[in-house]
């Protein structure tokens, strides 16, 4: 089975890359939709039990952050995926001042996780990994090259 990690900061893309994409094949895990931990992991742990293709979709800007779900994903066999969100800052601050309600995210909280954004790698345990570009809406597989 497999598991997509989606990694890019808020306003990037990575809820309507879903939708065109993984919407019809994949179950979509975001804390956007499901507002706790608790009810994140409980729908993990189904996707883990059922064998059911899933995507993270959050911003999982820190290795630490997307551990926890490797790990978890590896122990059940799952194919690894990530697919890191390249975007400009000043684009995604634009997209984001184009949302509406509780979709808006604070200015502060998307520098936050643009700050503290930590490229994915081989070493954390994906099987692959993709780079999508925003601005030109290429995605571009990373060789492993070990």
């Amino acid at each position: 089975m497999e598991a997509i990690i989606f990694i890019g900061i808020q306003g990037s893309g990575k809820s309507t890359f879903y939708k065109e994409k993984y919407f019809n094949s994949h179950l979509r895990i975001s804390l956007d939709l499901l507002n706790t931990r608790n009810k994140e992991a409980k729908l993990l742990d189904f996707c883990l039990e059922f064998q059911q293709r899933l995507v993270i979709d959050n911003t999982n800007p820190t290795k630490k952050e997307r551990a926890k779900y490797i790990q978890k994903l590896k122990e059940r066999k799952f194919k690894v995926v990530a697919i890191y969100f390249d975007t400009n800052l000043k684009i995604a601050l634009a997209r984001n001042e184009l949302r509406i309600g509780k979709a808006k995210v604070a200015k502060v909280g998307i520098l936050s996780t643009h700050k503290k954004m930590e490229l994915p790698s081989f070493e954390e345990g994906f099987d692959e990994i993709y780079i999508f570009s925003a601005e030109s809406s290429k995605l571009t597989q990373l060789k492993n090259e070990i």
